[in-house]
């Protein structure tokens, strides 16, 4: 199990779609990170940041933050929460 700390977050990149609204497959070249992740672990925060994401958030993530960690054969990104855009609801 990863446990963040101080004001991280640990993320699981939510997959985009494979395919466009007029129907276009894409090749797994041409699609973009996704920026939509939902959160896995929440650190415990600093006194000087209170953390307001929480476990099972859907947030969106600046493009090109955080640590990308691979653990028991899954992918995930520890970003910190000044990183978080954006929850959605």
């Amino acid at each position: 199990m990863i446990k963040p700390l101080a004001d991280r977050v640990l993320i699981k990149m939510v997959e985009s779609e494979e395919t466009t609204k007029s129907g276009i497959i894409l090749s797994s070249g041409s699609k973009e990170k996704p920026q939509i992740a939902e959160v896995v672990a929440v650190g415990p925060g600093t006194e000087e940041v209170k953390m307001e994401i929480k476990l099972g958030d859907k947030v969106i993530i600046n493009k090109y933050s955080g640590t990308e960690v691979k653990y028991e054969g899954a992918e995930y990104t520890i970003v910190k929460q000044e990183d978080i855009l954006a929850i959605v609801e």
